[in-house]
């Protein structure tokens, strides 16, 4: 589980703000999963998704993303990460391959995150951000994610990752605002 439990360049609950707000979330909780919840609530309900309030500047790292309070779901996985890492809870980066728009092409990579609860293992969970037709929200055992997979070229990706894949980075590091990553999404290639 270290992995899971490490801080990183873009995971970086070392750093003073995040490791303060980790400590405001986690202050007289009873158990993991109430820990779990407001680290949940605090991302999905309190950083604002980039696309939904075209909202500049791109954040990537999860400190960045807590400072503008803003973030793609890709920040907003990473925040949501290092707040429940530097509470002691493993957490992992998880994506979903969708299309873009109502079906087909051109599809991209949603962010979320899986999270290990001891009575329940692996648990995904979702602070994209709820607006009409999203409805995320922590309810162990059942996941009750952002988005459903509603065709075959969509795909719930199995992997669970400690750092975030070098194609969400490149994107979130290298374009200049909001509506140029939304333009340059990142995706993968489904094999077989």
């Amino acid at each position: 589980m270290q992995p899971y439990l490490a801080a990183s360049t873009y995971i970086d609950f070392d750093h003073p703000d995040v490791a303060a707000q980790a400590r405001r979330l986690a202050e007289g909780a009873a158990s993991t999963h109430e820990v779990v919840r407001r680290c949940f609530e605090f991302v999905r309900d309190e950083i604002r998704h980039s696309v939904d309030f075209m909202q500049n500047p791109v954040t990537c790292k999860a400190s960045d993303a807590l400072r503008h309070r803003t973030g793609y779901c890709y920040a907003k996985s990473h925040l949501l990460a290092a707040l429940l890492r530097a509470n002691g809870v493993p957490t992992g980066l998880c994506y979903q391959r969708l299309s873009v728009g109502d079906t087909g092409a051109p599809y991209c990579l949603h962010g979320l995150n899986a999270v290990w609860l001891d009575d329940l293992g692996w648990y995904r969970i979702d602070a994209r951000g709820n607006k009409p037709g999203v409805d995320a929200q922590f309810e162990p055992p059942v996941e009750r994610l952002a988005f459903a997979i509603r065709e075959p070229a969509e795909r719930d990706l199995p992997e669970i990752w400690a750092e975030p894949l070098p194609c969400v980075v490149q994107v979130l590091e290298t374009e200049p605002d909001v509506a140029a990553v939304l333009r340059n999404l990142p995706d993968v290639p489904l094999i077989g």
